[in-house]
């Protein structure tokens, strides 16, 4: 492809010169030419695509999992995005290590994460140009790759010709050790791709690091039925320790996916188009921490197959409002899961830059609910140095009155780009 063999020339050894300067975030910040994902056929890599949407449902649940019994927004979707990306320059046991804790699909791993992000880019837009209290009838559900390199060390020609063919990735030579000029452009980056609710970079920045890589996320749209605001009210919610507070609370009547198990009630609260609120209410008394509102791995596997297949139905719902952003090191959830070597100093991941090891990684994400739709934002961050689940037709009553778990799914690919809990939406 001609745009690719433009990108392999820009950026093959690091040739700043060669790079063609852009209408920039940020004075110096330059752009690779020709960045262009190529077309893949989606239908090929149905196996792969099951595969990725479990493996975010896996790093959705150890998200959660390690931000106690507090409210949290994450997203295991940028952050699956991001990790992939990280892959694509894995080699050896590092790369063993990855596929087997993480669940990746072991062939076409890369063409897979293109036909995902094609899914995804019918509903691309500008989320700067949203307007944050009127949110978008047509989605808009941005998601940025993002590569900033130091021009003095020599990064591989294949590692960045597959970020460019498969994920689009703009590559940004910068010189890490001059902060004053390279932390502003990667923080403009941030800002930008979404839409100014995350200001800065989440990951610890270090002059002594040569490759940043991050993934942004933004996702803004109405509900499909907006919630009348004259219903909004204040009503009980009962907290994981027993204590009834007063929320301001949604109330609204529409037909939606709905199912029930063992322990849990689920809905699926449509968008105009493509997305749905995935709520999950555990029965009451199914705990007396905030756990009760986190399902695992293979419960939340199950509660996406019964909703994906169910009819939709009527269903009353009363839903709080809330306003929430969380801010996460990822190094510790990482380790837990099992990727000790990916992030030691034993890591291989010569193919990206030779010694690299991580140094950094995080994850910042916020998210407003409320009666006319859902605005949501998230940035994941690897740094790192040189040297390292069928429904009578009745009504449904479900109200949302204790803690609970909500994801924000996109419905073509199943994937939870958002995921958290609601322990408190006060705060």
């Amino acid at each position: 492809m001609k745009s690719q063999s433009r990108f392999k020339a820009a950026v093959a050894i690091g040739a700043v010169a060669a790079l063609t300067a852009c209408s920039s975030p940020a004075p110096g910040l330059v752009k690779a030419d020709g960045v262009q994902r190529v077309s893949v056929d989606r239908a090929a890599y149905a196996g792969e695509l099951s595969a990725i949407r479990t493996s975010a449902l896996k790093l959705g649940e150890a998200l959660l999992a390690d931000n106690g019994n507090g409210n949290v927004i994450s997203s295991p979707g940028s952050l699956l995005i991001a990790l992939a990306m990280l892959r694509t320059g894995a080699s050896g046991e590092t790369a063993v290590e990855m596929d087997s804790v993480l669940g990746l699909p072991a062939r076409d791993r890369d063409e897979a994460m293109n036909a995902l992000l094609a899914s995804l880019e019918k509903y691309d837009g500008d989320p700067g140009s949203v307007d944050e209290n009127n949110p978008p009838r047509k989605p808009v559900m941005h998601a940025a790759n993002g590569l900033f390199v130091d021009k003095n060390e020599t990064t591989g020609a294949g590692y960045l010709e597959t970020l460019a063919k498969h994920y689009g990735t703009g590559v940004y030579p910068v010189d890490f050790r001059d902060e004053g000029a390279t932390k502003p452009s990667i923080d403009a980056w941030v800002d930008k791709n979404t839409g100014g609710r995350i200001k800065e970079a989440p990951a610890q920045y270090s002059p002594d690091n040569t490759f940043s890589l991050l993934n942004a996320v933004y996702f803004a749209s109405a509900w499909r039925a907006p919630f009348d605001p004259n219903s909004t009210a204040d009503r009980p919610f009962t907290k994981a320790n027993g204590e009834e507070i007063s929320v301001p609370t949604m109330q609204n009547e529409l037909k939606m996916a709905y199912a029930d198990g063992a322990g849990w009630r689920a809905v699926d609260l449509p968008y105009a188009d493509g997305f749905v609120m995935r709520l999950i209410l555990p029965d009451a008394g199914a705990g007396t921490s905030g756990d009760s509102a986190r399902p695992g791995g293979a419960e939340l596997g199950e509660i996406a197959n019964a909703l994906e297949s169910a009819q939709p139905v009527p269903v009353e719902i009363h839903l709080p409002k809330w306003d929430h952003k969380s801010n996460v090191d990822l190094i510790p959830i990482l380790n837990k899961m099992g990727l000790s070597k990916t992030l030691g100093p034993s890591a291989e991941f010569d193919a990206i830059q030779p010694g690299l090891k991580i140094t950094d990684a995080a994850q910042a994400a916020n998210i407003t609910v409320a009666e006319k739709g859902t605005i949501a934002a998230a940035v994941t961050q690897f740094n790192g140095a040189v040297s390292g689940k069928p429904i009578p037709l009745q009504v449904q009553k479900i109200s949302f009155d204790r803690p609970f778990h909500y994801q924000i799914v996109h419905v073509e690919s199943g994937l939870p780009l958002f995921m958290g809990k609601i322990a408190d939406p006060r705060s």
